[in-house]
């Protein structure tokens, strides 16, 4: 289907008109107003998206201009059942993320919404671009932001995990541009469905699969590649955080089911057993790890590289019913994980500690705010009913199906889960209370009550009723899966 009405353009270009308009505010209040307007604008912009053909493996709403035509780059894009979800996702947590920093950021508030805007504007680019440099410039574009978001408005030890935020992505994305550039040389096209449709020899396969699926692998983040990410997570404000894990992790993901096994499918099948122990064992690492936190953010820090362990081993193994929990799974993770920085913000701006002793027993004056805890909480150890079971549960009976040992593997990552969310969440409701603090406590305000619902309310969606998001994803998945089948 192709778009007559730029929709993807609009969804890309109108968050930098709201960059452009914000230059000219000076009051805080109409900052905050704006970006909010723009957000929701953002989702009515998207509304056109809602005509996407289910049942179709093509991509569709494409836009297509010649662009630098001696090299072959051209303004190229396009959506399928995969980057589909992951567009929608973003669009969704731009409002919310502006709400959920309504109080929480005090400084250089302009600044802070602009990056929010060019984040949303550069993370739909890189999920919607058909030419592989087009895809680069949004994968750079977005380090920029993010980078300011942690330097800027992050904690105390910001600058250190802003830098090591920075080197580790930024060696990543150059070893995407040599892949790029070898796939240039060897194709004479960036355009990425021509790319998918050529052959290539193996040993240029090789070569070009661990070029990427290193620089994926970093932005994921997998085992040994993660540390990045706790020092990340812990310093980023709240709406970094819930960016950083619901969009910039899932580009890692992406780049995996859109590149490696797109482009490089028998590399893929060669290295598939790699990166299926690498999977295995950052699935129990990050559940290992995430037990023995004391620090709120830190444990979910570490929870996200143990879910996106599930995600890259369903990728990995090859069949649709563990392709369909991974994209699930990364949009689930999204959702879930998204809510818990939420709710971890909301509590450290009455606290002013992530501490899990220094919260411990808020339910006894919280019960709002732990409601909703226990909702994200249960879903993130993939309870049944919620979100993430149906994507988890999809990856365990694909990875049984491929090899009963390697389930057997994965089910420890499934039991961890349920160990360290049910001990943080037996800590909040449950603890000793420090009676001092909980006279201070309020419980959710209405603007809290509005940024988490959503999400609530996807939580419960995706969990009793996958079915759409499963017939938006399969015809799409079964392509790439037989593309690397029959290669």
């Amino acid at each position: 289907m192709n778009s007559t009405w730029p929709v993807l353009t609009s969804l890309i270009a109108y968050p930098l008109v709201g960059v452009l308009i914000l230059v000219f505010v000076q009051k805080e209040k109409w900052v905050r107003v704006l970006t909010l307007i723009f957000g929701i604008i953002e989702i009515i912009l998207a509304l056109p998206l809602l005509k996407f053909k289910l049942g179709s493996s093509a991509f569709q709403f494409q836009e297509f201009h010649p662009w630098i035509t001696q090299w072959q780059i051209n303004y190229h894009l396009g959506v399928d059942g995969i980057s589909y979800l992951m567009v929608l996702l973003t669009i969704i947590l731009l409002p919310l993320c502006v709400l959920c920093s309504w109080t929480y950021i005090g400084k250089r508030i302009k600044e802070f919404h602009i990056c929010l805007l060019l984040m949303t504007s550069a993370c739909i680019g890189v999920f919607v671009a058909l030419d592989f440099v087009l895809f680069y410039i949004f994968w750079e574009a977005m380090l920029v932001p993010m980078f300011l978001l942690i330097a800027v408005w992050g904690g105390p030890e910001r600058k250190y995990a802003s830098i090591k935020f920075f080197i580790y992505t930024l060696a990543g994305s150059t070893l995407l541009l040599v892949a790029m550039i070898a796939f240039y040389k060897q194709a004479g096209t960036f355009s990425i469905p021509e790319l998918i449709a050529k052959d290539y020899p193996f040993r240029f396969q090789f070569w070009a699969f661990l070029a990427m699926a290193i620089a994926f692998a970093i932005k994921v983040p997998m085992f040994p590649f993660h540390t990045w990410l706790p020092a990340a997570h812990v310093q980023a404000p709240t709406a970094g955080s819930v960016l950083l894990a619901s969009v910039l992790l899932k580009m890692g993901t992406y780049g995996f089911l859109r590149f490696c096994l797109s482009l490089t499918p028998a590399a893929s099948v060669y290295f598939a057993p790699m990166m299926i122990a690498i999977s295995i064992a950052s699935i129990i690492y990050g559940g290992l790890v995430a037990l023995g936190q004391k620090d709120m953010k830190k444990l979910i820090a570490y929870s996200s590289v143990a879910h996106m362990g599930f995600v890259t081993l369903g990728i990995f193994i090859f069949n649709l019913r563990g392709a369909e929990g991974a994209l699930m799974q990364m949009l689930n993770h999204g959702i879930t994980t998204g809510g818990l920085f939420m709710l971890v913000g909301a509590i450290y701006e009455r606290s002013h500690s992530r501490e899990i002793s220094a919260n411990q027993g808020l339910g006894k004056f919280l019960p709002a705010y732990l409601f909703f805890f226990g909702l994200f909480s249960l879903s993130s150890l993939a309870f049944p009913g919620t979100n993430s079971f149906v994507g988890e549960a999809l990856v365990l009976i694909g990875t049984f199906k491929k090899n009963m040992l390697l389930g057997l593997l994965a089910i420890p990552g499934a039991l961890l889960a349920a160990a360290y969310m049910l001990r943080l969440l037996q800590k909040l409701a449950w603890g000793e209370p420090s009676a001092a603090k909980g006279q201070d406590w309020n419980d959710l305000s209405l603007r809290e009550w509005i940024y988490l619902l959503p999400l609530a309310i996807l939580v419960i969606y995706l969990g009793l009723a996958p079915g759409l998001a499963l017939k938006t994803m399969d015809a799409s998945l079964a392509k790439i899966l037989n593309h690397v089948l029959v290669r």
